[in-house]
């Protein structure tokens, strides 16, 4: 796994990319109630704004962590945005893409890296 500095993760699966927010994250955000996703097929650029999360405490927008085209999204959060605060790091990704420069996941931490930023 990778890891960004605004508490995003990505994993890769065989070329596509999975996104989600870090425990970190979802401690720091609260109980979420509602989570807004992108549209498949949307092709979004390092640092757009493409999820609106919603908690209790504030609403927080998740940036594009690399360029490329958004291939599916997690519906089940639109219906249970709860499932963020539960399993932030596995169930309750965010969004898959297909990198348009895999490259740019090399200047992404790793976890020790990401710990230590946290820490």
């Amino acid at each position: 796994m990778k890891f960004t500095e605004e508490h995003e993760w990505l994993r890769d699966e065989d070329g596509v990319i999975v996104v989600g927010i870090t425990e970190h994250a979802s401690e720091q955000l609260g109980d979420v109630v509602f989570v807004e996703l992108p549209e498949v097929g949307k092709q979004v650029t390092k640092d757009d704004e493409i999820v609106v999360i919603e908690s209790v405490k504030a609403a927080s927008d998740i940036l594009a962590p690399i360029d490329g085209e958004i291939v599916e999204v997690n519906e089940t959060l639109t219906d249970e945005p709860g499932k963020v605060n539960d399993d932030p790091q596995g169930d309750a990704w965010f969004f898959k893409m297909k990198p348009s420069e895999p490259s740019q996941m090399d200047d992404l931490m790793d976890e020790a890296a990401y710990k230590k930023y946290i820490g």
